[in-house]
């Protein structure tokens, strides 16, 4: 049975940062793949806007190249690219100056009826320029929306003076704050699972959950952004938006209805209820790594201060750490988190691991039995796995053997399996906010997140150097073993 595909009315999609990197990779290639769906009515129209001065005809000229050196064979086709191109334009605008304003607001008003959206795919240091053009140049009507890239802040404080700064121009409602992790397949299964079968939730408590496990791990190093990450680090870029989402998914009491605010306030609830790293126990509960030379599949790489122009540098490439949340439901359940750069494979889960059987009935020569674990995988090949505990077929006596359920999304549907932005992007036109992060969650992320950053500083917590190539430095294996546990590394 294919998915239903339900049209969205007409709409400008305005991406400023439209001739950058994501609106190349990620934001052209999801909107083509829409309409291809059918998801598109007419007149819709997508306009960059950048200070490139580029004529609209090579603007299609470049996304013409973006979709040939993005879309997967066979997703090429000159038909649909040929309608695609002609409903792209380009305005050069400078969101400093008033530079190019009038010939982007003459071609909105071409649209007035429409819903609007502005996509900021630029650097966060401008979000509040363009805000405030926008709004100068009479630009925000009843449909418009606007859509903020991560990072939104690098601290408690500036993520709420660049909340306060959108939102002297913008409603609450009107503004997407967009975490692509949240509009993975998986994700979306995630909540199926626990609130579509009567199976999981009766079991989704500290009576029977052992732990949980959150990796995401990526292979490449800096890949260019060597500038950006380095005043970031891994914390910042990975743990403050991408794990905490997964975690607040994981973890939330069952809202009443799937209403954006209901479920976001059942997020919010979580993130309020971490229990607090701070300086007092910061080098207990977290370990920072940082890279150094080594291998991946395609050879040598290089270590994460040959890659800096400086080659000094305490940033972390690498965290985990042991969350706690305080409340009945989580009460003594820990939250393993990880992520990190240059590790052994790319790899984005969850894993619950359940407790153990209290008491074993089958004798030694049987074999040992293990805790059943439900894995959600989200990236490379999104799907759940399930793994049970079964007679070893065949004769001979009783033997067990641990097995899995497993169920990959391509293979089970033989679908193509939606990039994520394809479906936040049309998430904002339908303005269905429950996959993007509201003002007070991204606040209370912010909120748990400082005191490790200061307890870090405080504790003179240093980067424990790993070889690319593995799993992280040797202090994260402790973290996790010396609670009995282990990393589930099975890529």
């Amino acid at each position: 049975m294919s998915s239903q595909i339900i049209p969205v009315e007409p709409f400008d999609y305005v991406v400023f940062g439209g001739s950058g990197d994501l609106a190349e990779r990620k934001l052209l290639p999801a909107l083509y793949h829409r309409q291809i769906e059918g998801q598109f009515t007419e007149p819709t129209r997508i306009i960059g806007a950048s200070r490139s001065a580029l004529s609209n005809e090579e603007y299609r000229k470049f996304a013409d190249a973006a979709l040939k050196e993005h879309l997967k064979k066979g997703e090429y086709d000159d038909a649909e690219v040929k309608k695609f191109l002609a409903r792209l334009f380009y305005v050069p605008v400078d969101a400093r100056s008033d530079a190019g304003w009038d010939q982007l607001k003459k071609i909105l008003d071409e649209g007035k009826d429409r819903v609007r959206a502005f996509y900021l795919a630029v650097a966060p240091g401008i979000f509040g320029d363009i805000s405030q053009k926008i709004h100068d140049h009479k630009l925000i009507t009843k449909q418009t929306r606007i859509v903020v890239e991560k990072p939104i802040g690098r601290d408690l404080a500036s993520a709420l003076q660049l909340n306060d700064t959108i939102g002297k121009v913008f409603k609450e409602e009107q503004i997407f704050r967009i975490d692509h992790y949240l509009g993975k397949e998986t994700v979306q299964n995630l909540m199926a699972l626990r609130f579509a079968n009567a199976l999981y939730e009766p079991l989704w408590n500290a009576n029977h959950i052992d732990h949980v496990q959150i990796t995401v791990a990526e292979s490449v190093g800096l890949e260019g952004r060597a500038g950006y990450y380095d005043t970031a680090g891994a914390l910042r870029d990975m743990v403050q938006n991408h794990i905490l989402q997964l975690l607040c998914l994981t973890a939330m009491e069952i809202p009443s209805s799937m209403d954006s605010e209901a479920v976001r306030d059942e997020k919010l609830k979580v993130l309020r209820a971490l229990k607090p790293i701070n300086a007092s126990n910061v080098e207990q509960a977290t370990v920072r790594g940082q890279y150094r030379a080594g291998a991946s599949s395609g050879g040598p790489v290089k270590g994460y201060l040959d890659e800096l122009e400086g080659g000094v540098s305490n940033t972390e490439t690498f965290v985990a750490i042991k969350a706690e949340i305080g409340n009945w439901r989580w009460a003594g359940v820990p939250f393993y988190i990880r992520t990190g750069k240059r590790l052994a494979g790319r790899m984005s889960e969850i894993v619950i691991t359940f407790k153990p059987i209290p008491h074993n009935i089958f004798d030694q020569a049987a074999g040992r039995t293990v805790a059943n674990q439900l894995i959600i995988r989200l990236q490379p090949d999104e799907g759940v796995k399930q793994s049970l505990m079964i007679k070893d077929p065949g004769p001979g006596g009783m033997r067990l053997r641990n097995v899995s359920l497993d169920m990959s999304f391509a293979s089970a549907f033989n679908v193509r399996n939606p990039d994520a932005y394809e479906r936040l992007l049309m998430d904002v036109i339908r303005s269905n906010q429950t996959l993007f992060m509201r003002r007070d969650e991204v606040e209370a992320a912010w909120d748990w997140v400082d005191p490790i950053l200061k307890g870090w500083e405080e504790a003179g917590q240093q980067v424990q150097g790993y070889t690319a190539g593995t799993w992280g430095p040797s202090q994260a294996i402790a973290l996790i073993e010396r609670d009995g546990r282990t990393w589930h590394d099975d890529i």
